[in-house]
């Protein structure tokens, strides 16, 4: 088990446009969180007795729940933080795959947005591997939603911490501010780097 797992160094040095520094901050200490409960958890499951393992309760039955949900958080949020940080232009392949599967970019871009306002956790722009095709997906937790054989390539954070503090209630014009500030060139890396 690798134990020196820590996060990713904080990459932002002053606001992105319509989403603040001070924001970005606070978001980070809660993926900072997750990285550390991700190695406490794997040291736990380290420790327990195996053999108790029941569908019941147990203390591994826990432990391996909170894993999927410490890991999840941990990974959708490193995507989410290194996507960041662009002029929100879209641009290389990726954009081609999206009109291919979608018809069109807006059509793809309404859709991603339907999808961030209706979920309660995520929004996940995926490769389906068996469909070989692109499809957003919506998830209320960060276990619960992730579609197997699928890889993720644009992550949205819908959860309230992500924009309560320069939005409030304003769901919809936080995710235009994140589709503003997306990376495209990282996220034409990412689809290039997967080969499909």
């Amino acid at each position: 088990m690798k134990k020196d797992l820590v996060p990713q160094a904080f990459k932002f040095k002053k606001d992105l446009k319509g989403i603040s520094l001070k924001a970005l901050k606070e978001h980070y200490k809660l993926y900072e969180g997750y990285v550390r409960k991700t190695v406490e958890i794997r040291s736990d499951i380290m420790e327990v007795e195996l053999k108790e393992a029941n569908a019941t309760y147990s203390r591994v039955g826990e432990a391996k729940r909170e894993e999927t949900y410490a890991v999840n958080a941990m990974k959708l949020h490193e995507f989410y933080f290194d996507e960041l940080g662009g002029n929100g232009v879209p641009a290389g392949k990726i954009v081609s795959q999206i009109e291919s599967d979608f018809g069109s970019f807006d059509y793809w871009r309404n859709d991603f947005v339907a999808t961030g306002m209706s979920a309660r956790g995520w929004a996940v722009l995926a490769f389906d591997l068996g469909e070989k095709k692109l499809r957003n997906y919506g998830m209320d937790s960060h276990n619960l939603g992730p579609v197997w054989d699928s890889r993720p390539i644009l992550i949205l954070d819908v959860y309230e911490h992500a924009y309560f503090m320069d939005y409030g209630t304003n769901r919809k014009a936080y995710i235009e501010a994140y589709l503003n500030n997306l990376n495209w060139e990282k996220i034409d890396t990412l689809w290039s780097a997967y080969e499909f």
